[in-house]
């Protein structure tokens, strides 16, 4: 059986990596379903979707010349006419990124380094969220305080700018 784009098959889950799930489709062909076309939402861990000996129905969204199968869970799923899939949720700071609390700009009053800053840095109220401005005026504070001090560290040093050593 030829194996055609667009096509909705069964087939058993044989094999799981940290990049998607092979599937077995029928007579030996296996296909690979990558990581983003196993669910409509986020999938952090392809275990906690799939595991091995799992029946999934899957549709074939490519097929290259060298024989690698594409196959996709999400797009096999009947959807009524007009009906995309679920919408998104937004991603919020969470666990994810550089550590705990929400907002990676906003951490309860503390810049990156810890230190507190005022919200009201601009004359106008932020609402608990510092606009596009006051994050880029405090990163070039920053920025510049961080280079300064380099400049001073290494300006003593052997190898560094300025003082000759005689």
């Amino acid at each position: 059986m030829a194996i055609e784009v667009g096509a909705k098959l069964e087939g058993k889950v044989t094999g799981i990596t940290h990049f998607g799930a092979f599937v077995d489709l029928s007579g030996g062909v296996t296909g690979l379903v990558h990581i983003s076309e196993i669910a409509d939402n986020y999938v952090k861990d392809v275990k906690d979707h799939l595991k091995i000996d799992d029946i999934v129905k899957v549709k074939v969204i490519n097929v290259d010349k060298d024989g690698k199968i594409g196959l996709s869970i999400k797009q096999a799923i009947d959807r009524p006419e007009g009906q995309g899939p679920p919408p998104q949720r937004e991603r919020s700071g969470g666990s994810g990124g550089f550590g705990g609390g929400g907002d990676r700009f906003n951490r309860g009053g503390q810049d990156r380094g810890g230190r507190p800053f005022n919200k009201q840095s601009s004359g106008r109220p932020s609402y608990g969220k510092p606009s596009f401005e006051d994050k880029m005026s405090r990163f070039l504070k920053d920025s510049e305080e961080r280079i300064s001090s380099l400049k001073k560290n290494t300006e003593g040093k052997r190898g560094g700018r300025g003082a000759k050593r005689v």
